[in-house]
């Protein structure tokens, strides 16, 4: 066999170290690079925005968030915040409007085009329609020059001096600024309209969120023949056979208007045998705790978990304006409606 001279040795492969430090070194450069875009979109702010606002406040309509490619992505995250921070909106692709979708466009609408380059053509056709319509365009573009920008009613300049791919070239400062600067637009009109946490709890009534502030105690207390009750006469086995049938950990005691005038729990139980050992004798007003705390039924329930948490207390009573008992709250309850 023909004796190998000169042979090229293995490579060295790199430490380990190493490549930590470069990946660790690349993404403090992408954080650089794209808060530098921000800087510089936010510096380029004007009067062209609170223009923006104010179209998005009286639109009659939808806003239409339209685009393609990567700008479609930040197009849809868009118009998804708008929506569920109290302006009406939908994404519509570029691509598709022009195969039909904008059968969905009126002239009471906004449309909001973006396109870093301003010059996809997809847009360009949904401008021109836009206008046909007479609906109103708002464009964020990266070029103040570019057709689409020209041609809009309103443009957002959303120029990046470099984008944070080392080839200068995929997206990524560019999109940045696009989803801040529609961010931006939606928490300004949020401001405008007094947007609350309870208008923001309707828009997503499957959210904690929207738990927390949509379920009231009337949705979630203990009513009827659910509810552990006795007189102040009952003596404390009749009491605890009540207790134990009902799963409360307590019993509530009541006059003979149904006026809640005490509550007897787990807790007055055994300080009541501590004190006394045979307490079979006993009625429930030898050891209940009276004045008990109440809540309303049309209070949120978070509020009510707020009041039971501060007070150290596993139950809470249900009363009306006159307090007469409606009803009671376990902290199980609340728990199970995952209000808490």
């Amino acid at each position: 066999m023909e004796k190998i001279l000169n042979a090229v040795p293995a490579e060295t492969p790199p430490s380990p170290t190493l490549i930590a430090e470069e990946m660790l070194a690349s993404a403090h450069r992408t954080f650089q690079t794209e808060i530098a875009g921000l800087k510089t979109v936010a510096a380029s702010l004007d009067r062209s925005f609170e223009e923006a606002v104010s179209m998005l406040l009286a639109c009659e309509g939808r806003v239409v968030v339209t685009g393609i490619g990567k700008s479609g992505h930040i197009a849809r995250k868009i118009a998804a915040t708008l929506a569920s921070t109290g302006t009406p909106a939908f994404f519509m692709h570029g691509g598709e409007a022009i195969h039909g979708d904008l059968g969905m466009l009126t002239r009471q609408d906004i449309v909001l085009a973006i396109s870093y380059s301003g010059a996809a053509h997809e847009l360009l056709t949904v401008l021109s329609v836009a206008k046909r319509m007479g609906a109103r365009l708002i464009s964020m573009t990266g070029n103040p020059l570019s057709e689409l920008a020209r041609n809009a009613d309103l443009h957002l300049n959303a120029h990046v001096d470099q984008e944070a791919c080392p080839l200068n070239l995929a997206p990524t400062a560019s999109t940045t600024a696009a989803l801040v600067l529609g961010d931006a637009l939606a928490v300004a009109c949020l401001e405008a309209r007094g947007f609350s946490r309870e208008d923001f709890a309707r828009s997503h009534p499957g959210g904690a969120l929207g738990r927390r502030l949509l379920t009231f105690v009337r949705d979630v207390m203990r009513k009827g023949d659910a509810l552990p009750i006795v007189t102040i006469d009952t003596k404390i086995p009749q009491a605890l056979v009540e207790m134990s049938a009902k799963g409360m950990g307590m019993t509530i005691v009541v006059d003979d208007k149904r006026l809640p005038i005490g509550i007897f729990t787990d807790g007055d139980l055994r300080r009541l045998i501590a004190r006394h050992g045979d307490i079979r004798q006993l009625t429930v007003a030898d050891g209940m705790s009276r004045h008990p705390k109440t809540v309303a039924p049309g209070a949120l329930a978070v509020e009510a978990a707020t009041l039971m948490d501060a007070g150290r207390l596993n139950q809470m009573l249900v009363v009306d304006d006159t307090g007469l008992l409606l009803g009671a709250l376990h902290m199980h309850d609340l728990l199970a409606a995952k209000v808490i």
